[in-house]
């Protein structure tokens, strides 16, 4: 990517939260037509001032998913400037003959950079790079939520073992994790610094829904609801059901179990839902390729 970061509005550590925001909606959102017109000036003559464009216009959306990471005790700056590199990433992998908007494809591009820079900089012992820890780091206060599990240092057995049930993970893991997470916790009234009377609670993110992302969110639903209804139209009714009952349920279904529905073998079920599988593949394609026509067609 050759957009230079000292081109873009900056958050000093000092504070400006303010004028940053002022600032970062000074640049217009796009439409969808101009958003496709600039992605594939960048996509085929390499236009920086295209991509330029691509990236301001999103600035704001980084920095609504930065406020949300607020509470790991991180510098806000340092959040917003790893969130932009995130969002820089996506626009030079961008690819607007997928069939969706940027702000879908940059939020996964800009919570990977955000996660990312969470863990590298926590300054306890290092938590590494496993799943269990990832899942624990970013879901534990919000399972504490669901449970409504006071958010203390110190968990019960019982607790711990509801915790663990819900995340899939160790018990000691869940114990080990909450003690990191909680020896962290600052208070929500104390000053952001000391030469700045802001406190940390004025910094918490807006937790009203965001345009940019509800956007991104409902048009990703949108085609892949397409998708799938598309390709589900060329199955048979029994394609239909084993497919439903094998990939599209919560907790699937046995190819024993389907088996014994239909009468047939496990193996013949195997064999039924792959074809289905490869049908379905097909049909999603062909929409996909009717989606981009549609784009170039604009």
């Amino acid at each position: 990517m050759t957009v230079a970061t000292n081109s873009l509005p900056v958050l000093s550590a000092d504070g400006g939260l303010a004028k940053y925001l002022r600032e970062i909606r000074a640049f217009p959102v796009l439409e969808a037509e101009e958003e496709f017109m600039l992605a594939k000036r960048w996509q085929e003559q390499a236009d920086v001032s295209a991509a330029h464009r691509l990236v301001t216009s999103h600035l704001r959306l980084v920095a609504k998913m930065a406020l949300g990471f607020r509470h790991y005790g991180l510098p806000l700056a340092d959040l917003i400037s790893e969130g932009n590199l995130g969002l820089m990433r996506a626009v030079k992998k961008f690819d607007p003959d997928r069939g969706f908007r940027l702000a879908t494809y940059a939020m996964w591009w800009i919570k990977a950079a955000l996660h990312e820079y969470v863990l590298s900089s926590w300054s306890m012992v290092r938590l590494g790079s496993l799943a269990a820890h990832k899942k624990l780091f970013f879901n534990l206060r919000r399972v504490k939520a669901k449970l409504q599990i006071m958010d203390a240092k110190s968990l019960s057995q019982q607790d711990e073992r509801r915790i663990a049930e819900e995340l899939q993970v160790p018990v000691a893991e869940v114990r080990l994790m909450n003690q990191r997470i909680g020896s962290r916790d600052a208070s929500l009234n104390a000053p952001v610094s000391a030469d700045v009377q802001v406190e940390r609670q004025d910094l918490l993110p807006d937790e009203r829904p965001n345009q940019e992302v509800q956007l991104a969110e409902r048009e990703e639903t949108q085609f892949g609801n397409r998708l799938l209804s598309a390709g589900l139209k060329v199955l048979d009714p029994r394609e239909r059901d084993i497919i439903a009952d094998r990939r599209l349920r919560e907790n699937p279904l046995t190819l024993e179990e389907l088996g014994q529905r239909y009468g047939i073998s496990r193996e013949r079920v195997r064999q039924i839902e792959n074809r289905a599988f490869g049908k379905l593949q097909a049909a999603v394609m062909a929409v996909a390729a009717e989606s981009r026509g549609a784009l170039e067609a604009m």
